[in-house]
């Protein structure tokens, strides 16, 4: 009985350990791929004030290093797809700042040789899109295409609850300005009732 009883006693305090530990942070651990390649994506989400993540890319001609780097935010999920139409798989790294806001960290392959970043322009430097921003973006990749959603707010700063519309805008990767860096390009921009 007493041995029945320590193994209930181990069990529990096992349970219990695990619980509290979860309660701490969820880390994210994700294979993605198409085909044999891909990229594993890793963070033990600590904090949301800053996490090292770590990108393993899979398959790659020569192995790729790991690349690890800091993130203001925890990692929330991630994709792969084609972003750029060559032919070879890109990385989405969706993250969740401090704020509740969403951002997201995104890589392209080159020639499954080596990996570049792929921009997302700052909104507030577009007058016309970031009218009535205030946050709360939902990002969703749809066959290669970014699409990024969020409530409209009256200009009125005092006003604190959104209007009645969200704003859709859909993304394109394109090539950078500079070599080796790519970005998220604005095609197109509307306005939908958020009516239930």
């Amino acid at each position: 009985m007493y041995q029945n009883m320590s193994k209930y006693l181990f069990f529990g305090f096992l349970i219990l350990t695990t619980v509290a530990n979860g309660q701490k942070f969820l880390k994210y651990d994700s294979t993605l791929k198409i085909g044999k390649v891909g990229y594993r994506v890793f963070c033990m989400n600590r904090s949301v004030e800053k996490n090292a993540i770590s990108i393993r890319p899979i398959g790659f001609k020569s192995e790729g290093r790991d690349i690890t780097l800091d993130l203001k935010g925890k990692v929330a999920a991630s994709e792969i797809e084609d972003l750029n139409n060559d032919g070879f798989p890109d990385l989405v790294v969706y993250v969740t700042e401090k704020s509740g806001n969403a951002n997201l960290f995104s890589i392209a392959s080159k020639e499954n040789e080596t990996i570049e970043p792929i921009i997302l322009p700052d909104i507030t430097n577009d007058m016309q899109m970031s009218k009535g921003y205030r946050g709360g973006d939902e990002y969703k990749l749809v066959e290669g295409i970014l699409f990024r959603k969020f409530p409209v707010y009256e200009s009125d700063t005092t006003i604190k609850t959104p209007t009645n519309k969200v704003r859709q805008i859909l993304y394109r990767v394109v090539r950078g300005e500079q070599p080796g860096i790519w970005k998220y390009k604005p095609f197109k921009n509307f306005d939908l009732s958020s009516e239930k």
